[in-house]
């Protein structure tokens, strides 16, 4: 039951058209627009090699915080969260289904944005295989804040809210998270704060272990594990299905 409503949902994102501009769409333009046109200033090394952990962040955000914040808080308006919840699939199942939902997703994202970073000249530090080995449980967790963050926002607020709430905070993290643009070029005490957040942290580690050949990116693994659990459990605390 868990898989079959796990299919239903990624087709649901998938056949959105709204979903699909949001989480395939957008992040390849951007990832071909700033790697190609010098848009930015990334310092001495390509432009490709610096924005592509960065778009790849932002495709998890894009997926497991806008999206399903905003689909999740319609289908609690509509009704169509309880009446899920009583099917005999179970509410912990349907949280389970949607969190496998996000994850196929994402996976597909990732793909699609490598394939498109290596046609345009990406070569990640030591080989794609070296840098997966860090980056999976960067993505990981960082799917779990944001999946946390999205089910907080959609559990808590009206459809309408979180449909404006969810597309300001990813426009608001797109321009302060270092997704395109380096933290470096911000103040220091403002660096400080904006590292703190959990779209930096993931930025910052995929490019770390990606792009700059860093070892165990113990400080962003830390900030996301933060976030991932207090973000849960406010929500499992919040959460209302009606």
């Amino acid at each position: 039951m868990v898989l079959a409503q796990a299919g239903a949902e990624i087709r649901a994102m998938l056949r959105n058209g709204e979903q699909l501009l949001l989480t395939m769409i957008i992040p390849v333009l951007l990832l071909a627009g700033f790697s190609a046109a010098p848009l930015v200033d990334v310092g001495g090394g390509r432009r490709v090699d610096f924005v592509a952990p960065g778009i790849l962040a932002l495709a998890v955000m894009s997926t497991a915080f806008t999206g399903q914040a905003i689909a999740t808080g319609f289908e609690r308006r509509y009704g169509v969260l309880r009446r899920l919840g009583a099917t005999p699939l179970s509410r912990m199942g349907l949280l389970l289904a949607k969190t496998v939902a996000v994850v196929a997703v994402e996976a597909l994202q990732v793909v699609v944005i490598t394939v498109v970073a290596l046609a345009l000249g990406w070569s990640p530090h030591g080989g794609p295989s070296l840098g997966a080995l860090w980056a999976v449980p960067l993505l990981l967790l960082g799917t779990a804040a944001f999946s946390g963050l999205g089910l907080l926002m959609a559990g808590t607020l009206r459809a309408e809210a979180t449909l404006a709430g969810a597309n300001l905070v990813y426009l608001v993290l797109l321009g302060l998270g270092g997704v395109l643009f380096p933290l470096d070029r911000f103040p220091g005490g403002v660096r400080q704060v904006l590292e703190l957040l959990p779209i930096s942290a993931l930025t910052s580690g995929l490019r770390a272990v990606l792009s700059d050949g860093g070892g165990f990116p113990g400080g962003p693994l830390l900030v996301l594990l933060c976030w991932a659990v207090a973000a849960l459990a406010l929500a499992a605390r919040t959460f209302r299905w009606e």
